[in-house]
């Protein structure tokens, strides 16, 4: 089974954890976690607290899960029933002592019962391993992961998954449909007589009830010593070693019970193994899995079953058996105390009493014969040496090559001079001051500049169109002369076409700007619209009605009762009144001029006024916007909440600006650079994004917005990206990525530049809490002194990230008022222009989105589509509305609400509300002219709170038919049907007027393309239909181009940017026909292109993946889903269905969901907006250069307040002091290791290597093996060139083992294990990367050793910050195993000495032998409440292994490349996305030239 070419690494759970659900396959759980490498067999106390801390993990992350156990599958552990019993305990416990959803009624993925319950929930993903412990249960698995596959659910293995503070990661496989199998199991019945019999005496002798240990011990004991009496086994061990065996088998469960955790944390290790002679014995006593199916089916009986997952402990038997096997021979005697021998002869009397046989002795002695029943297990010798004895390090170099030994110099780095060279580091400043000069570049270099200015400003257009510049307001006269030579023709227009007429009506409106002559226009449109509507009332045909002219209507009326009310005179009052009376809103005429008309009831609408505004009228609902101006604002007038945020700006105050997309909230950041601009000339403003696409977007729209006349060698807007940069230190107006801005103010000799900083604008700050470098916006935050601006569309706890910054913002109040105090850097606390008191960060959250968002579900039938309108209240369900509400963004439109009501009204007819919320009784609507948009809000808010009401009143049954009724109506088709019909639903979309649209999708780059084109095809198809007759070649129109949108001068302008691409030849032609595609492997001009021609409306459809849905600008019509996929996750879902519907460029978006099944659409819409959570901050990389500031900053004190900002403020620390506490003995640590490797000395002051340490810090602890590595001097052993022709060159071989290298350090992405399986299968490619060559992963292994001798102590010293209250409770079901410790009995101190450190351990690993000394190589060990995972700690291991054991091989990516050359190799063998391969061929490339840099210049 190939299913590995499906899998990657992704985060399984995003952002909206609450709307994931997925499934976990019980017994894949337990494979993993018994199969555990930490885990030694029999321990179950330990292997419970592994499968605590893997549930509890995802529980702790707000995870939603169920675990599934087939009945089937217990059958596969018959041939171990130590297994089979051990998952019987697991299942019981879950269901006993947990809150975790358990379902055991399923027989088989292949049931009909199953098959309901996935339609029902349809899980995000399924967990579940793709090997079983026999070749029966891999075949079971299998044919689990084959059903799923084909039921489109997602596999993940949970051997593989990872985590770290505020993620998981595992492998996973996407699904697809082509596989059929069947299997049958039968269940076999072993020792259920003899179990049942004896569980009925025993249940007899103790009718009160007993410990599940006691019964479990006393039945398994009794019943194998019965049978082995009536077996009379010849073979080893006889029945009295099997008394024996039982005797101290009873002991141990006493200890199990009277022993507290940390006492039996202490026990000694022993290294002997049960005798292989016993197997059979301890397979018959291990019938647990029987006695609990038998105790499953008695309710009459009270047993305790807290003692469940602490049922055995093999060591401690063993351990038992080591005692008086060996040492009670020796002379060894000790005692075991009174209270332990009462316990342990009463247990051992129970099971003589069952078993019938009192022939078989008392409980002492406990040994009565003397076979062994241990042997020595076989080790090998040595061992590394004790990573906690610190002595100071320092690396060696035992190459004498000069060029080697002169990189042994420890001399004091400085970033006066570039690292690897002594060439200055100038001042962008000076090095660009001449750039606007004509004559400081040749010919070609101003041709480049100009071509780079200019585009920017066409793209910049494409962003803020043409519709921002003033125009001059032309005289009253003419403007009415205009109006007189159009209306005629309008009307006309109107008359004939009411859609082209209307939409030229509005144009004209638009550009009009005398208010007197658009009232006459106004007028005219609306006696226009009322005659057309009489002219189709008096047609026979009912159906000839088109409703769109009562809108239009509509649409008038509102406008003219709104906005020209002081224009109004009684003779339009009537009017308007009279209108309203025809077409049946008698009540609104009434309140407008009252009399009394003739039967015009042939002209009504036959719908109440309220209803009719609220059902038809939605998009066109007037705001309660404010009516005067801001002088501030000169495009618009802004909302009150706007307004806010110009007042923060104003007063130069910082806010966090939380609001839905396409609100207008970026509005503000424009306005901040203004006020900047304006302020002077030294001033800057930076503004953060998360992307390059973004960074190339922000550029855009201010090079067209802001023109400033500047003196030499200044510029309004510079860029700043890992691949590029303008005029990065000589504008005023900064656009950059935070890796970067990270890099200028961590900079020692850019801190001039950086006081300059008067405004930060942080785009998307939601990113503070994303999968990769949230720490490095961690670090700007706590770092700038300067105000600031935080935008977001998705936070839930605003309010918890302001009281953080404003800590931060307190602190550095404290800082300046102390160096004003002192006298330090005052004429630099001048130029930063900052006041006296302190600047609050303010809070903006504005929830409401500004176009309603109409959701919409497609299915096939019959070949033609069905699209359903989906209810937000579909969505949900009781139990949701019960534990959490409705969700706060899950809003109506308009014509939601009134569809609720009828819903209400249809389930429950008896309604106590019904005539009160009756949309012409609601109090906000009755009699109303003109309705508007937060009348229509209250009535949704009326509607959720009686729905939340329904559900308190104890109708459960009434709400599941309200939200029953609600849900669509849908067919299910083939997926060949569905791809088939897909370019026709494209075409349903163009006839429904719902283009230009976004179809999104996360299939491969080579997948969009092909999507594009079959939809080209389809649409020439149907115009070839259409003109067969009367053409020979295809129309012209067969094309979704608006040909009037762009000319085709401009349009030539821009396509010229493809050439040289990659795709050109693909692109240019589905481009010239309104089509086009966008994703991450494409080159970033193709993507710009797309993204102009559609803001252009050029292009109409678009397929894309996610890299639309973090804030590009394309705005449009409708988005559709094109297929399910594990990325859909809600917080995507967000981001792109914010792409519909933007404000000032539609009235509604609309959402299609094209083959997503209903449950995920439920999950995708009820989620919540995510909170903010903090990564872990610091990396040894960091600490370095924060000293390297501090030492050569010229602004000393300043240099150490940003240090210890960084140190004291992260928000993973915010209100948790032992968080804080650990960080800062991190820190002490890291300056610890700096200073013995040698990067730092005594003054801790940058040496060495500290620069290029530096320099690379983006890829710790790469970065420091690579010095290793060059000290050694084996880049100079193997880069030893030979002469070819007289040629110094390099041979194949020694390149090749460069790029093995390289790619060992910097390039490392895993593959799953089960690649191994599948080598045979690549005969050119190179799948997985070759090991280390043995001198470099000696000096890896040399590395990791020193820094687990230096952070060996780190991990013991912070584990005094555990809460042991807590360490000695199981994680999940919070069972607590501490106690009174047993001082009474000498044999239990001396099983249990405590002789082998065991502080950063957790006390449950303990019990598997686990020690200090495995903390590096065992995650799961470590003591969990101290809030650190080992990936913190940058070492860099050769091999990883998952939780089984097995080895993740490298995938050999950059190597296949380096040898073939081929993009398509590394998609179809490497199974890698373009992407990011491309992101890291930059990197190995910048690595390859800094290596080289370094040597030219020793």
């Amino acid at each position: 089974m190939c299913l590995i070419f499906l899998f990657s690494m992704v985060s399984l759970l995003k952002d909206f954890v609450e709307s994931e659900f997925f499934l976990i396959d019980g017994d894949s759980l337990f494979i993993t976690c018994v199969s555990n490498v930490n885990f030694k067999k029999g321990q179950t106390l330990h292997f419970f607290y592994i499968v605590e801390q893997f549930l509890h993990d995802f529980i702790q992350k707000e995870a939603k899960f169920v675990i599934v156990f087939f009945k089937d599958a217990e059958n596969m552990y018959f041939s171990y029933p130590e297994l089979q019993a051990l998952r019987m305990i697991l299942i019981q416990h879950l269901e006993h002592n947990t809150d975790v959803t358990i379902h055991t009624e399923f027989s088989n993925c292949l049931s009909p019962e199953w098959e309901i319950f996935l339609q029902q929930c349809y899980p995000y993903f399924l967990i579940v391993s793709e090997r079983g412990i026999t070749p029966c249960q891999t075949d079971f698995l299998n044919i689990f992961i084959i059903h799923a596959l084909q039921k489109k659910i997602s596999i993940v293995q949970p051997s593989g998954i990872e985590s770290d503070v505020l993620r998981i990661y595992g492998y996973c496989a996407s699904s697809c449909y082509s596989h059929r199998l069947f299997f049958e199991m039968v269940f076999k019945k072993f020792f259920l007589l003899q179990i049942h019999q004896t569980l009925s005496l025993l249940q007899n002798l103790w009718p009160e009830g007993a410990d599940i240990r006691s019964v479990v011990c006393s039945i398994s004991c009794s019943v194998t010593l019965k049978l082995y009496k009536k077996m009379l086994h010849k073979k080893p061990p006889t029945l009295k070693e099997a008394a024996d065996l039982c005797r101290m088998l009873c002991l141990t469960v006493v200890l199990l019970q009277r022993l507290p955790l940390f006492q039996r944390a202490k026990s000694r290790i022993i290294t002997h193994v049960w005798d292989s002679t016993l197997s059979p014995f301890l397979r018959t006593v291990k019938c647990e899995f029987f006695i609990l199916k038998q105790l499953e089916a008695r309710n009459n009986w009270n047993v305790n079953f807290t003692g469940l997952p602490d049922l055995t402990d093999n060591i401690l038997w063993k351990n038992i058996a080591y005692y008086y096997e060996i040492e009670y021979s020796r002379g060894l005697n000790l005692e075991l105390g009174d209270t332990l021998m009462q316990e342990c002869l009463k247990l051992w009397n129970t099971v003589l009493l069952l078993s019938g046989d009192g022939d078989l002795g008392g409980l002492i002695p406990l040994r009565t014969t003397s076979r062994p029943f241990l042997t020595q297990k076989q080790t090998s010798p040595g061992g590394a040496d004790n990573f906690l004895k610190l002595t100071p390090f320092r690396i060696e170099s035992d190459y004498d090559d000069p060029a080697v030994l002169s990189l042994s110099k420890k001399r004091e780095f400085d970033e006066l001079t570039h690292w690897h060279s002594a060439r200055p580091l100038s001042d962008d400043f000076e090095r660009t001051r001449c750039s606007s000069d004509a004559k400081s570049k040749d010919a070609k270099g101003r041709w480049e500049i100009q071509k780079l200015h200019h585009f920017y400003h066409v793209f910049g257009k494409s962003l803020i169109g043409s519709n921002r510049s003033v125009r001059i307001v032309q005289e009253r006269k003419r403007e009415e002369e205009r109006w007189n030579n159009l209306s005629l023709y309008i009307e006309k227009e109107i008359k004939e076409s009411p859609k082209s007429g209307i939409k030229r009506l509005e144009d004209f409106l638009q550009i009009c700007p005398v208010k007197s002559v658009r009232f006459t226009a106004e007028m005219v449109g609306m006696d226009a619209c009322f005659k057309l509507w009489m002219e189709y009332c008096l047609k026979t045909e009912a159906e000839s009605r088109d409703i769109s002219i009562i809108i239009n209507l509509m649409k008038r009326i509102h406008i003219i009762h709104e906005k020209y009310s002081e224009l109004l005179q009684n003779t339009h009052r009537q009017k308007l009144a009279k209108y309203l009376r025809y077409i049946g809103f008698d009540n609104l005429a009434h309140s407008l001029y009252p009399q009394v008309d003739k039967d015009i009831s042939k002209y009504s609408v036959h719908m109440g006024a309220a209803r009719f505004q609220l059902t038809y009228m939605g998009p066109y609902l007037f705001r309660e916007e404010r009516s005067d101006p801001d002088p501030r604002v000169q495009h618009f007038i802004p909302d009150t909440w706007q307004r806010e945020l110009l007042d923060v700006v104003d007063n130069n105050e910082s806010a966090v600006i939380v609001a839905p997309t396409s609100s207008g909230k970026t509005y503000a950041s424009y306005y901040c650079m203004e006020k900047i601009l304006r302020e002077g000339n030294e001033g800057v403003v930076v503004y953060v994004a998360p992307t390059k696409a973004l960074v190339n977007q922000v550029v855009g729209t201010v090079c067209n917005l802001f023109t400033k006349a500047l003196p030499k060698g200044l510029v309004v807007c510079g860029t700043f990206t890992r691949d590029y940069r303008h005029d990065a230190l000589n504008c005023q107006i900064l656009v950059t990525v935070p890796q970067c801005l990270e890099i200028l103010l961590l900079s020692p000799h850019n801190q001039k530049w950086v006081k300059r900083m008067r405004y930060v604008i942080f785009d998307e700050v939601h990113c503070l809490g994303g999968e990769i470098g949230a720490e490095v916006w961690e670090h700007l935050l706590v770092m700038i002194r300067c105000p600031f601006l935080a935008l977001s569309a998705t936070i839930s706890n605003p309010e918890h990230l302001t009281e953080w910054l404003v800590l931060i913002k307190r602190y550095w109040q404290h800082v300046e008022s102390t160096m004003e105090n002192s006298g330090s850097s005052q004429n630099a606390l001048k130029q930063t222009n900052l006041s006296d008191h302190f600047n609050p960060v303010f809070t903006v959250w504005y929830k409401e989105r500004y176009n309603d968002l109409e959701k919409y579900v497609c299915s096939l039938k019959d070949n033609d589509f069905l699209i359903e309108h989906y209810h937000p209240c579909a969505a949900l369900t009781v139990n949701h509305i019960e534990k959490y509400g409705i969700p706060l963004d899950l809003g109506f439109s308009p014509r939601e609400s009134i569809l609720l009501y009828d819903a209400m009204v249809h389930v429950w007819p008896e309604w106590p509300r019904m005539q009160e919320l009756e949309p012409e009784e609601f109090s906000c609507f009755k009699n109303k002219v003109v309705i508007m948009r937060a009348d229509a809000k209250k009535y949704e808010e009326e509607l959720k709170k009686e729905v939340i009401h329904w559900t308190q009143l104890d109708r459960t049954k009434v709400v599941n038919q309200l939200l029953e009724y609600l849900k669509p109506q849908t067919f299910d088709s083939s997926e060949t049907e569905k791809r088939r019909m897909f370019p026709c639903f494209v075409e349903k979309l163009k006839e429904m007027d719902r283009l230009p649209a976004i179809f999104f999708s996360f299939l491969n780059s080579d997948s969009n393309a092909r999507i594009q084109r079959i939809i080209l095809w389809e649409a020439e198809i149907k115009e070839i239909k259409k003109n067969i007759k009367k053409h020979n070649e295809v129309s012209p129109e067969c094309t979704y181009t608006d040909h009037t949108a762009v000319d085709n001068q401009t349009l030539m302008k821009i396509l010229r940017r493809l050439r040289g691409t990659r795709q050109c030849y693909k692109l240019h032609s589905l481009l010239r026909r309104g089509i086009g595609y966008h994703h991450g492997s494409m080159e970033y001009e193709e993507r710009q292109v797309v993204e102009m021609l559609f803001r252009l409306k050029h292009i109409k459809v678009v397929t894309a993946t996610s890299t639309l849905a973090l804030g590009i600008n394309m705005p449009c019509k409708s988005v559709v889903f094109m297929e399910d996929s594990v990325f859909l996750d809600a917080l995507n879902f967000r981001q792109m269905s914010g792409r519909a519907g933007r404000r000032g460029e539609d009235l509604i978006g609309n959402v299609f969901f094209y083959d997503i099944p209903l449950p995920k659409i439920q999950r995708l819409l009820k989620s919540n907006v995510p909170k903010l959570k903090g990564q872990f901050p610091l990396s040894i990389s960091l600490v370095l250069r924060l000293m390297l500031l501090v030492a050569k900053a010229n602004d000393k004190e300043d240099a150490k307040a940003k240090a210890l900002s960084v140190l004291q403020h992260s928000l993973m620390s915010f209100k948790r002091p032992k968080i804080e506490c650990m960080l800062k003995f991190y820190f002490i640590y890291s300056l610890q290791f700096l200073v013995t490797e040698g990067y730092l000395n005594e003054e801790c002051v940058p040496i060495g290597y500290a620069g290029l340490v530096s320099h690379l810090h983006y890829h710790e602890p790469a970065n420091f093996v690579l010095v290793s590595l060059l000290v050694k001097g084996l880049f100079h052993k193997l880069c030893i060139p030979i002469s070819i022709d007289g040629k110094q060159t390099f041979s194949e071989d020694v390149m090749e083992t460069l790029v093995v290298v390289l790619a060992n350090l910097f390039g490392r992405r895993y593959l799953p294990p089960c690649v191994e399986n599948f080598k045979k299968k690549f005969s050119l490619s190179k799948v997985t990367l070759d090991d280390l060559p043995k001198d470099f992963a000696a000096v890896v292994e040399e590395h990791n050793n020193r820094m687990q001798g230096n952070f060996g102590s780190f991990l013991l010293t912070i584990s005094k910050l555990a809460d042991m209250r807590k360490e000695y409770q199981l994680p999940l079901s919070e069972i607590d195993f501490s106690g009174k410790e047993c001082e009474d009995s000498e044999l239990v101190s001396h099983l249990m000495p405590g002789a082998e450190s065991r502080t950063a351990v957790s006390p449950f690993a303990c019990l598997s032998n686990i020690t200090d000394q495995d903390l590096f190589d065992i995650n799961v060990a470590m003591l969990q409440t101290i809030n650190l995972n080992v990936k913190n700690i940058p070492l860099l291991c050769l091999n990883k292994y998952d939780k089984t054991g097995r080895k993740c091989p490298l995938n050999a990516y950059a190597l296949n490349f380096y040898k073939h050359g081929s993009l398509l190799a590394l998609t179809l063998d490497n199974w890698y996305d373009l992407f990011y391969f491309n992101i890291l061929l930059d990197i190995c490339v910048f690595v390859i030239i800094s290596i080289s840099l370094l040597f030219i210049n020793e």
